[in-house]
């Protein structure tokens, strides 16, 4: 494969890597377990700098396409299921186009200390202070799904907005911040303790959980969400056409 990027073109150096990342993983040695390049050979083959991979491995291994094994390098993913969807919306949106009348039980939003997830996403350092923004929401026979949200330092953000409106709506006319992409990943998982006293379930019952990594028009990282949902009471629905 002729790996090379066009340094005089308008398309960032990051997305076009992560164009060509997709099409070598792709590759049949690959596919069948042989290790990616290390990140500083890619770097010095493609002239440019290892942090400009990072940003485009990191957008990978979030969708679930490679993973990293410390001391041995990124291979390509064979065992998580990630699910990329053409339409999403806030929550608010989604419970207002079913006509679900929801409730908030918990609404709060305060300034953390990003941990090494959320810095990676958000490419940014560890122990950077990032908006926490958590949400406990159902409907009248209680609590169905817990939120965490964090977003990247750029959205100018603070912990005193009004929560209760749409958050994509709140982004887009007060940040002039647009989101038009969102990587998910789901799976299934049993409750802790905190989680399912936050859900009034049992401990060990199931819920759902879904990451979900949303992104502006410059493919650059927003927000990171986390969700923990009743599995009793939430299905999932995903729509495929041929």
């Amino acid at each position: 494969m002729n790996m090379q990027i066009d340094h005089d073109s308008p398309v960032p150096l990051h997305v076009q890597v992560e164009e060509l990342l997709r099409q070598l993983i792709d590759e049949p040695e690959y596919r069948s377990g042989k290790y990616l390049p290390p990140e500083v050979d890619l770097a010095k083959q493609l002239g440019i700098s290892r942090n400009t991979i990072r940003q485009a491995t990191n957008k990978l291994e979030y969708e679930g396409l490679i993973v990293r094994k410390k001391g041995l390098g990124t291979k390509v993913a064979t065992s998580v299921v990630a699910t990329k969807l053409d339409s999403w919306h806030s929550f608010t949106q989604e419970m207002n186009e079913k006509g679900i009348a929801f409730t908030n039980f918990l609404i709060e939003a305060k300034w953390e200390v990003a941990g090494n997830k959320v810095a990676k996403f958000f490419n940014i350092p560890e122990k950077t202070m990032v908006v926490k923004l958590s949400r406990l929401r159902g409907d009248a026979a209680g609590p169905f799904v817990y939120f965490e949200s964090y977003f990247h330092p750029r959205v100018g953000l603070t912990p005193d907005e009004d929560f209760t409106k749409p958050l994509y709506e709140l982004l887009e006319r007060k940040y002039n911040t647009i989101v038009t992409s969102s990587c998910e990943q789901i799976r299934a998982r049993k409750s802790t303790a905190l989680t399912a006293k936050r859900l009034k379930i049992k401990t060990g019952e199931p819920v759902l959980l879904r990451e979900r990594f949303v992104y502006d028009p410059g493919n650059r990282p927003v927000e990171y969400n986390i969700g923990f949902y009743n599995a009793e009471k939430f299905t999932y629905t995903i729509e495929i056409k041929r």
